[in-house]
């Protein structure tokens, strides 16, 4: 990771609250120091406000870059204070769902180096994990900075267009609440078949964590990890030939479930 421009020319970060925390957490730890550091947020918090930033004091002439992190739905009355940075050296790094890099240029200037990015909520435990596409303005060399600047809440891949970020949104975007309503699910099935509530869900969940860190950590595939925990006529075989039954267990419903994620994302960014 190589964040020496943002420390020698400074970074923008437009809004702070659970996902921009999360990131200037991970670029704080990554040796950005404070004093490179603009934050404009209306409702800082005690923490926020002691990390040494500068906070609600405008924002330097040239950036390295701006990071734009404020809900999609405040994105319209907050991008105006940062207009006069555009169609100049500064990069801006958008992670609002469902803006799409056109409405920014419309705003900003056609100039302007745009990264969009996707990020999940596991950036807040250093576990995210980012899909980035950029304008035909954004040097590899920005796009590289972008990628360093997400990789410090966790993985980052690269998407070949901007047409598949809502295809990204509904899978590891949304995919978050997925498995926590597994979690849900699970424990009350659990409770359904005898166990107390809450023993039922500390066991779906530290199942679903901890079968989610050993898939992160295993070289085995998915597929060979289900295998492997699958005994040919026990338990896990008679369930998961429920759960994936491919008119009514898990394949199809997720089909279903993701396309209505996507769908949504392409009507959103209209």
């Amino acid at each position: 990771m190589n964040l020496d421009r943002v420390t020698r020319e400074g970074l923008v970060l437009l809004g702070c609250g659970k996902m921009g925390t999360a990131l200037l957490t991970g670029w704080l730890a990554a040796g950005v120091p404070p004093a490179s550091v603009w934050v404009i947020e209306p409702n800082p918090t005690d923490w926020l406000k002691g990390t040494g930033v500068h906070l609600n004091k405008g924002v330097p002439p040239a950036p390295a870059v701006a990071v734009l992190a404020v809900k999609p739905q405040m994105m319209g009355a907050a991008l105006p204070a940062l207009q006069a940075l555009g169609n100049g050296r500064t990069l801006f790094v958008s992670i609002a769902a469902g803006t799409k890099i056109a409405t920014f240029e419309d705003v900003l200037g056609i100039r302007t180096p745009i990264v969009r990015t996707m990020p999940n909520t596991p950036a807040m435990v250093g576990r995210g994990i980012t899909a980035l596409c950029r304008n035909s303005h954004v040097s590899d060399a920005d796009f590289a900075l972008a990628r360093d600047l997400m990789a410090a809440v966790g993985e980052v891949v690269d998407l070949a267009s901007e047409d598949q970020i809502d295809a990204v949104t509904a899978v590891s975007g949304s995919g978050p609440a997925y498995v926590f309503h597994l979690i849900e699910a699970l424990a009350a099935a659990g409770e359904a078949e005898g166990l107390p509530a809450g023993m039922a869900m500390q066991l779906a969940r530290a199942t679903v964590c901890g079968a989610g860190e050993l898939a992160y950590q295993s070289p085995e595939s998915a597929a060979q990890l289900r295998i492997n925990v699958t005994s040919p006529g026990g338990t896990t075989a008679a369930a998961l030939a429920v759960l994936m039954d491919p008119e009514s267990g898990f394949p199809a419903l997720m089909r279903r479930a993701v396309k209505a994620a996507a769908d949504r994302g392409r009507e959103l960014g209209k």
